[in-house]
């Protein structure tokens, strides 16, 4: 809409209109892609838009859809196909990770592991233990309502631990399950270089 159109539908000065649009834009909130001109003389008119950042102020649903579509999924794929899409899924997120080689010590991949599940919300964090291994813990699980339902969110989780550090973890504890975090036992440390045995 534009400064007018604006002005009209909320009962206000269009100097009160663009005072508030100007914060909207200096917040990245609101931009005006399009210019309309006028059939009369004047100067044109921007028409004002939301971006993307504001979108994400409004109310999402995609946890009823992923619910639904889960449901679906299963009634209709079999456990083996379910386990390869979500194999699939956590090679494709894994894909997505700046992480060091293989020949990288485990504890720097470890960390590269917790930076990334950070960016996405996980809330991770590497420890070394007295005994000399190394864990990740997650304190958040961005799926934890539905991970009640579908065990599969688990599934995906471990899948992309195991690819994240490059080695398969014992799970020692999991949010799903009433744990105050999802602890990976991910692998001993070595003597001097911080590789597995």
């Amino acid at each position: 809409m534009t400064v007018d159109e604006l002005a009209a539908e909320l009962a206000l000065t269009p100097v009160t209109v663009r005072h508030h649009l100007d914060i909207l834009k200096s917040e990245g909130l609101v931009e005006c892609p399009e210019v309309r001109r006028r059939d009369t003389p004047g100067r044109p008119q921007y028409a004002f838009q939301l971006t993307p950042a504001a979108q994400a102020h409004f109310p999402k649903n995609y946890q009823a859809f992923a619910r639904l579509m889960l449901a679906e999924i299963r009634d209709h794929v079999a456990e083996s196909d379910l386990q390869r899409m979500v194999a699939g899924v956590a090679q494709r997120m894994a894909a997505e990770a700046a992480l060091p080689g293989p020949e990288a010590p485990l504890r720097d991949r470890a960390a590269a592991a917790a930076r990334y599940l950070n960016q996405r919300g996980y809330e991770a964090s590497v420890e070394t233990r007295d005994d000399g291994t190394i864990a990740l813990r997650t304190r958040n699980c961005p799926y934890h309502d539905l991970s009640r339902e579908h065990d599969e969110f688990c599934a995906l989780d471990l899948a992309l631990v195991t690819r994240l550090i490059g080695g398969a973890p014992a799970v020692q504890e999991r949010i799903s399950t009433g744990g105050m975090s999802c602890a990976y036992l991910v692998a001993p440390l070595a003597a001097g270089g911080g590789q597995p045995d």
